[in-house]
C-alpha cells in the first residue's frame, strides 16, 4: 500500500514539475514573440495615425482613436510606388526562374555526373561562399558596368541567377535519392534530362519550393545591388522606392506617410511567409538530412 502512495506522490510531482516547466517555456517564448512582433505592431500603428497626431504626440501612445488610411494614399501618389511593385515583381520572378534552372542543372551535375575533377570543382565552388559578399559586389559592379548595362533589367538580374548555397543544398538531396532508380532509368534508356524532370525534381519539391520561397524573399529585399546599379527610377524596386519616398517623396519627417509604404511593401512577404511556413521548415529539414 505504501509503495503504491509513493508511486503515486513520484507521478503528482513529476506531473507538478512538467507543468512548472511548460508554464516557463510559455512565459519566455510569449514575452519574446511580443518582443519580435512589437515593431510590427508599431509600424502598423503608426501608418494609421495622422502627421499631425503622431507629431504632438511627446509620449508615444501605444493605440490611436483616430485612424485614417491617408498615409497610405499619400505613399502611392507621393511617387510611383506602383511601377516599382510591377519592376520588383518582374526582377523577382525572372531572377527565380532563371535561378532554379542553373541551381537544378548544377546541383545534379554534381549529384549524378561522373566527370574528372568533380569533387575538386565542387570544392572550389564551396569556398566561393568564403569571400565576402563586398568584394563580388565590387567586381559584379565593374563587370556590368564594362558591358554597358547600368540601368537594365538585364544588369539587375544576371549577377543574381546562381547560388553556391543553394546549389549545395539541393545537391545533398538528390544525393538523397538511391542511386539506383538513376542506373535502372539508364538501363532502361532513359536521358539525364526526363530522368531529371520526372524523378528527382517531383522527389526534392519539398526542397525546391523552399528555396523558390526564399529567393523571392531575397530578392524582394533586395536593396545593395539595384541601389548601386541603377540610378534612373524607371528601374528602382520597393526596396530604392522607400528611399526615393524618404528624400523627394513626403519628406523625412512624415513618419507615418513612411511607416504606410513600408507596410504596404512588407505585406506580400509576410503572407507568402505565413502561408508557406511549413513547408520553408520541411524543406530546410529535408535538406540536411541524407538517408
Amino acid at each position: 500500500m505504501n509503495n503504491q502512495t509513493d508511486y503515486e506522490w513520484i507521478e503528482k510531482t513529476a506531473k507538478r514539475r512538467k507543468a512548472v516547466k511548460n508554464a516557463v517555456i510559455y512565459i519566455f517564448l510569449s514575452i519574446w514573440g511580443l518582443m519580435v512582433l512589437f515593431p510590427f505592431y508599431w509600424m502598423i500603428l503608426s501608418s494609421i495615425k495622422s502627421y499631425s497626431a503622431y507629431s504632438s504626440e511627446y509620449i508615444p501612445k501605444f493605440f490611436t482613436l483616430s485612424p485614417t488610411m491617408q498615409n497610405y494614399a499619400e505613399a502611392f501618389t507621393a511617387v510611383p510606388l506602383g511601377r516599382y511593385f510591377l519592376n520588383t515583381l518582374f526582377f523577382t520572378l525572372a531572377t527565380t526562374a532563371l535561378m532554379m534552372v542553373v541551381i537544378i542543372l548544377a546541383a545534379f551535375a554534381f549529384s549524378r555526373l561522373a566527370f574528372r575533377g568533380k569533387n575538386l570543382v565542387f570544392a572550389l565552388f564551396l569556398s566561393l561562399m568564403m569571400i565576402p559578399n563586398e568584394l563580388v559586389i565590387i567586381t559584379n559592379y565593374v563587370t556590368i558596368t564594362d558591358l554597358g548595362l547600368r540601368n537594365s533589367f538585364t544588369g539587375l538580374i544576371l549577377p543574381s541567377i546562381t547560388s553556391v548555397f543553394y546549389i549545395y543544398l539541393l545537391k545533398e538531396n538528390f544525393e538523397a535519392i538511391p542511386e539506383e532508380l538513376y542506373k535502372a532509368a539508364k538501363v532502361d534508356g532513359t536521358s539525364d534530362l526526363k530522368y531529371l524532370l520526372r524523378v528527382m525534381i517531383p522527389i526534392s519539391q519539398p526542397t525546391l519550393v523552399t528555396i523558390i520561397i526564399l529567393k523571392v524573399i531575397e530578392c524582394w529585399n533586395s536593396y545593395v545591388w539595384p541601389r548601386l546599379i541603377t540610378d534612373d527610377a524607371h528601374y528602382f524596386l520597393v526596396s530604392n522606392g522607400i528611399q526615393e519616398i524618404r528624400e523627394n517623396g513626403f519628406g523625412r519627417e512624415n513618419i507615418p506617410a513612411m511607416m504606410a509604404a513600408v507596410v504596404v511593401i512588407s505585406v506580400p512577404l509576410i503572407v507568402l511567409f505565413l502561408v508557406f511556413r511549413k513547408k520553408i521548415m520541411a524543406g530546410v529539414s529535408r535538406g540536411g538530412t541524407k538517408g
